[in-house]
């Protein structure tokens, strides 16, 4: 483990575990659309909450962003220049914000 001046782990020390969570954040988003699959085969269930099914895919869009995301820094990007990747401009908004 790498520590830092003050005795903290740093980055690269952490970014094994990065990259599982990314990891484990692609497992759920498979486990999501292999979920959404299932529902899209009842034609009245797909009648009476197309709106609602819509959000499995936003929800799918932002869990591989997030797991992009930590890739990116996982891999020694920095934090702002890899919020600036992410493609889901309200997400980017959000990050953006969180590390002003």
């Amino acid at each position: 483990m790498i520590i830092d001046e003050e005795g903290s782990p740093t980055a690269s020390a952490a970014a094994p575990l990065w990259q599982a969570l990314a990891q484990e954040m692609r497992v759920a988003r498979q486990l999501l659309e292999q979920l959404a699959g299932v529902l899209v085969t009842d034609e009245r269930f797909v009648l009476d909450y197309i709106d609602q099914l819509q959000a499995f895919d936003l929800i799918a869009q932002h869990v591989d962003e997030s797991a992009a995301l930590l890739d990116r820094v996982a891999g020694g990007q920095s934090p702002g220049e890899a919020v600036g990747q992410v493609r889901l401009s309200v997400m980017q908004d959000r990050l953006r914000a969180a590390l002003d």
